[in-house]
């Protein structure tokens, strides 16, 4: 099959995933009137405080890149995390577009590529990480919390162990250029191998790539990753309490579901987002919050309300505000500098 014709393939059963779920699946649990009523239920100050944690959950991410990006401002921030945002929500194969969008972004402001490339990859880390890292917290939760089944164990334990691994692994690239090394060439061997069934030579250059990004990123991570770190989980967190909240508007109470309960269905939901079956998930994660909310106990009603009101704040409003940025990206023109040119700091080498 032709690359073309697996993009087409991938677009086609993508679009039918999420048609399956709106058209088929969301009816049997609610509909947009009854949302809309669940809504007008809510008081004015539940609704301030929605609002007030929606907001707060579009400004968490910028924490992230200003932290993994030294010198980028808050508004640069702001500008490129809500534009990249809803490019992802929109565009089939949104990801790789908003990646190009971002060098794009931060070239106009004078950021070399390395620059963008060591944000990026670190930042992306440790969005993996907390995303790995959820589900195991979650399910700990659960086993102190009522008995721990066998699949509960099962699951807790193959989450510790690929973020074990995960830890392991960035722990060996950092130690050492020589560790680096070895890392990107057998890691440069798998690609090769994978590619080799498509008729696709192999990969090279991957072991001098690891050691540069080994390079690029130990000063960034000695004096940045406990900030970085806790910026992720902010952002994590924060868009949970915006579920959670919604569920305890709606009526969705700690009897029916508990707030570990909660907690555990949003971490695997956010494990399916790793793999891009839609733009921003679209269809997977509402699929996956309401089978696992009303499978905790939630009234099926009540629940799919909560979830697409959490949807609203958190994937459809970030589209009509990434188009102002956007906008205002590209008619700014006093944040503009040459590229390579963006103020340097203690944390950029020379070699950036």
């Amino acid at each position: 099959m032709s690359p073309r014709a697996r993009r087409v393939l991938g677009a086609v059963l993508s679009l039918a995933l999420v048609a399956g779920v709106f058209a088929w699946f969301l009816p049997q649990f609610t509909s947009l009137s009854a949302v809309w009523t669940s809504v007008r239920d809510m008081t004015w100050l539940e609704l301030t405080v929605l609002a007030l944690a929606a907001a707060w959950n579009l400004a968490t991410y910028q924490f992230v890149m200003v932290a993994t990006t030294p010198g980028l401002t808050l508004r640069q921030a702001f500008v490129s995390t809500e534009t990249t945002t809803a490019v992802s929500n929109t565009v089939l194969g949104g990801a790789a577009i908003a990646l190009g969008l971002t060098y794009g972004m931060n070239s106009s402001w004078g950021f070399s590529r390395s620059r963008t490339s060591v944000a990026l990859l670190v930042s992306g880390l440790w969005n993996n990480f907390s995303k790995l890292g959820l589900p195991v917290l979650a399910l700990a939760l659960l086993a102190l919390s009522s008995t721990p089944s066998a699949g509960r164990v099962t699951a807790g334990v193959l989450g510790v162990l690929a973020l074990t691994a995960a830890v392991v692994l960035l722990g060996s690239l950092l130690r050492s250029p020589a560790g680096a090394e070895r890392i990107g060439t057998a890691a440069g061997r798998v690609a090769s191998a994978l590619r080799r069934p498509f008729h696709r030579g192999p990969v090279t250059g991957w072991e001098r790539a690891t050691t540069k990004f080994r390079d690029r990123t130990a000063l960034l991570l000695r004096a940045r990753w406990h900030w970085i770190t806790l910026a992720t989980l902010v952002s994590h967190l924060s868009l949970f309490a915006v579920l959670l909240l919604a569920l305890r508007f709606v009526g969705v109470d700690g009897d029916q579901v508990s707030l570990v309960e909660a907690l555990a269905v949003f971490a695997f939901a956010r494990l399916l987002t790793a793999v891009p079956f839609t733009p921003g998930g679209l269809g997977v994660i509402e699929l996956a919050l309401i089978t696992g909310l009303a499978a905790a106990g939630g009234a099926r009603a009540m629940v799919a309300a909560a979830v697409l009101v959490f949807r609203a704040l958190t994937y459809v409003l970030p589209i009509p505000i990434g188009l102002c940025t956007y906008v205002f990206w590209r008619r700014n023109r006093s944040w503009r500098r040459d590229p390579g040119t963006a103020p340097r700091t203690e944390l950029v080498p020379e070699t950036v």
